[in-house]
This record gives C-alpha cells, sequence and structure tokens, in this order.
C-alpha cells in the first residue's frame, strides 16, 4: 500500500508533518508514504526528515496513473483538493474537490482545523497533532517520546537570532534586534543574526544598530547550511518561522518571541523542551489584529528577552520560574497526560479566561471527536464556573439560544444558509458554534447533520449543567 500525503504549504507546515511520516510509518507497517511538496523546501530537508519518498507537483500525470491505499491532503490550496479529487484511493482526508467541483472536507478533525479560520483564539490543538488524529490512533501519539534540545557545553555560546518572519507584524522591528544583540553581547554570548535572501537590509541595518556585536549572515546561508550551523548554538532566539521547526526538530534549542497574529498552541515549536515568551495581554492569539501598534508586540522588552535567552543558553532554564519577565508570559514546550502539545506556563499564570475556556473547549472537542467521556469536559468546566462565574453563568444563558437556532433551521422556520451560526454568537461560544456551521456546510445543510449538530449542543449542555 501507498499513503499519499499533499503538503504544498511552506517550509515550516512541511517540517510540522514529519511527526505525521513518523507515525504512519508505525500505523501502516509495509506501506510507503509518498509525499507530495514544492521541490524548493523537500529538496534540502529530505535528508533531515523521515525516509519518505517526494514528488514534485508538476509531476501531476504519474501521481494520478495508479491507485494509494489513502490520501491525506494537508494543503489548503485549490490545486491540492483538486488533485485529491483526482487521485483514487478508498478512504481521503483533508479537502477533497470532488465531482461537480464541490469541495468537501473529510475527517472530523481536518473540519476541526478548518473551522479554525479566523476562530482560533481557544484553540489548544496543534497543527503537528491535528495532520494526525483523524489517521494515527491515540495511545500512539500518547506512547511517542521526543529527545530534549541538546545542551552544548560552556556559558558564552552562540547564540542563533533569526530576524525574519512571513508577515512583519510577527517579528522585532530592527530597533529591537539590535538592542537584543547588544544585550546577549553584554552577557558574555556570541550573536549570530541569520535570515533568508529577503532579510539582507534588515540584517545590514540590525548589524550597524548593534555597533558590531553580532555577526551577519542573512542570505548566505542554504537551508542544508542552516541546519549544519544550527547544531553549533546554544539557542536559537525566533519568531514563529520556518528556521524555528527545522531548529526545534534537529534538537537546537529554542526561543520563541510569539508576536503578531499568530497562536503558539497552534505553531509553536513542536518538540518539549523549548522556550515560548508572549506578551501578556488578554488579546494575544488573534487570527488578525485591528489595533496599532499591536499590544503584543510591544510587550516585548530586548532586555527582559535577552534575559530569559541568557539563562536558556547557559541551561538554567529552572531559574526562570517566576522570574520578573513583566510584561512577558514565558511557558515551556511540554505535553499533556494524553501525550498532546501543552504550554506549561514558567514566569506566571496565563490570563485567567484565556487559560479556562482553552482548556475547556479542548477537552470538549476531544470528547466530540476523539471519543471520549464527559468527565473530563466536566472537571474543566467547573474550573471555569469557580473560578469566572459570570462568564459561566452568560455561557449556560447562550446555550437555549444555540438550541433554538438549530431547531429553527431544521423544522423550516429558519434557514441555516442565510445566517452564519458562528457571528451571531458571542466569542466564548464561537469555538462550536463556527464548528456546527462548518459541519453544516459540508453535509449540504441536511437534515441529519442539523440533529448531529443538536446532540453536540445537548453533550455540552450535559458538561456544563450544575451537580
Amino acid at each position: 500500500m501507498t499513503i499519499l500525503v499533499l503538503q504544498m504549504q511552506r517550509m515550516g507546515d512541511l517540517i510540522l508533518s514529519f511527526p505525521l511520516f513518523l507515525w504512519l510509518a508505525r500505523a501502516y507497517p509495509g506501506a510507503a508514504v509518498r509525499v507530495v511538496g514544492e521541490p524548493s523546501f523537500f529538496g534540502p530537508l529530505a535528508a533531515l526528515g523521515p525516509a519518505v519518498e517526494y514528488a514534485a507537483w508538476s509531476e501531476t500525470d504519474r501521481l494520478t496513473a495508479r491507485e494509494y491505499g489513502m490520501v491525506i491532503n494537508l494543503s489548503h490550496r485549490p490545486e491540492a483538493a483538486r488533485l485529491a479529487g483526482r487521485v483514487a484511493a478508498p478512504r481521503k482526508v483533508g479537502p477533497v474537490m470532488e465531482e461537480g467541483g464541490v469541495l468537501r472536507m473529510h475527517g472530523a478533525w481536518q473540519l476541526y482545523r478548518a473551522s479554525l479560520v479566523r476562530n482560533n483564539r481557544h484553540n489548544r490543538y496543534h497543527w503537528a497533532e491535528l495532520n494526525a488524529l483523524d489517521v494515527i490512533p491515540r495511545e500512539m501519539i500518547a506512547a511517542t517520546r521526543w529527545d530534549a534540545p541538546r545542551q552544548l557545553a560552556g556559558d558564552g555560546g552562540r547564540v542563533g537570532v533569526f530576524l525574519g518572519a512571513s508577515q512583519p507584524e510577527k517579528r522585532p522591528d530592527a530597533a529591537f534586534w539590535g538592542a537584543l544583540a547588544r544585550e546577549l553581547a553584554r552577557r558574555g554570548l556570541k550573536p549570530v543574526l541569520l535570515g533568508g535572501p529577503a532579510e539582507r537590509e534588515l540584517g545590514r541595518e540590525v548589524k550597524r544598530l548593534c555597533a558590531g556585536a553580532a555577526l551577519e549572515y542573512c542570505g548566505r546561508l542554504g537551508l542544508a547550511e542552516l541546519a549544519k550551523a544550527l547544531q553549533t548554538f546554544h539557542l536559537l532566539v525566533t519568531p514563529d518561522t520556518g528556521p524555528m521547526h527545522l531548529a526545534s526538530w534537529t534538537g537546537c534549542r529554542v526561543l520563541n518571541l510569539s508576536m503578531g497574529p499568530v497562536n503558539p498552541w497552534e505553531t509553536g515549536p513542536y518538540q518539549p523542551g523549548h522556550g515560548v515568551l508572549r506578551g501578556a495581554v488578554s488579546c494575544r492569539g488573534c487570527w488578525e489584529c485591528p489595533r496599532s501598534p499591536m499590544p503584543c508586540r510591544a510587550a516585548f522588552d530586548p532586555v527582559r528577552v535577552a534575559y530569559a535567552a541568557w539563562r536558556m543558553a547557559r541551561g538554567e532554564e529552572d531559574r526562570l520560574s517566576g522570574a520578573g519577565l513583566a510584561g512577558l508570559d514565558l511557558c515551556r514546550v511540554d505535553r499533556d497526560d494524553r501525550g498532546l502539545y501543552r504550554l506549561a506556563a514558567r514566569s506566571g499564570p496565563p490570563p485567567l479566561a484565556e487559560e479556562s475556556l482553552g482548556r475547556f473547549w479542548s477537552e470538549m472537542f476531544w470528547h466530540f471527536l476523539g471519543g471520549g467521556d464527559v468527565s473530563r469536559p466536566r472537571l474543566a468546566w467547573e474550573g471555569l464556573a469557580g473560578t469566572l462565574p459570570r462568564l459561566a453563568a452568560a455561557f449556560v444563558r447562550t446555550l437555549p439560544r444555540l438550541t433554538g437556532f438549530l431547531r429553527a433551521g431544521l423544522s423550516g422556520r429558519g434557514n441555516f444558509q442565510d445566517d452564519p451560526l458562528w457571528r451571531g454568537f458571542a466569542p466564548f461560544m464561537r469555538p462550536l458554534s463556527g464548528y456546527l456551521h462548518l459541519y453544516l456546510q459540508n453535509a449540504d445543510f441536511s437534515r441529519e447533520a442539523g440533529l448531529a449538530c443538536l446532540e453536540m449542543v445537548s453533550r455540552l449542555a450535559e458538561a456544563t449543567r450544575e451537580p
């Protein structure tokens, strides 16, 4: 059997697919895994990832000439959905363009992932796991153990500083980077400025601003060379970007500066033992920000970041527990008791509503989609209701309206298609209302789908009912 995986996204998305490739080899012994992607990414990364066969998108005729045991589409581009529709396979997961040009999402967790578009504030499932949850046994994910980042000897080692990101708002500006490089050097570290061709000018400006305190290699290293250089660093300080995932995968310790419209619960460094710094603001983790300046970016201070980086580079991460990083929250990448990605607070408690709602919806969707019983969501709800009683009361008051909306659609008195379900509800309810809206769309607003949605709301009511 051959399993076809379509991964047409950027470098970081391909690296976050590596855990899936490993799990597929274990879950389907003897199966070959063929990955369709962008040659500019998989070419230099193939030797660093799991042993799979890569193919370019231009090989469509060859790809569609045979039958596969399963097709997993991890890409949101229309070309990928069309290819998934053309390929013959008894099982398909992810977006598939079916006959008549109908786009259909296959897989409960892939549907959940699609529902996060502009609606991800309370999501607590990492992309690497959402890639896998429809096709890999949960027990296999729970049993997986990842190596800790290596700790190089010596106190005054090199620290990589990756300057770029896919969007300018997801990274600091040149003044911040320059001040950070000076602070790292003052603490006895040797900063090295890194970036792709797009960061050449930024790298020169940062080097000027830090008065020569850092070496500058922007645009000089390909992916293979960067991977080798990472083996010599005590730490990589970086925004959420592809090289961050390369460092995490290859064992270089990472301090992720998570800022702008990005959620580290979804795309933070995946392997345990890395650090994530976030602005201590309640609006963080949004899909896009209308505010200028962005509060989550303004919270970052180069002196405090340099202190955290210095401790991590020296292997003294434990000294950061409870550290005074005013305006910033430091988390350590960890795992929960199900083996799933977790950000464990190190410098102080996260915002209460964010933490409580995130935990509750994580448990609720595991109950909906993962087969767990209602005891865990009920326990999470009790914690939320005990600390945020007014929010809990508003939440419970919303349930009859959600039920009424669904019943009206089923009876013909309402129209599922004309009323965007998620927009009509408060943000605390949108994880479910957004998912239900996509669930109905994916099933052509059928009566069966409406009844399934009512069943989910009923299970939610059970989990939030007073004892």
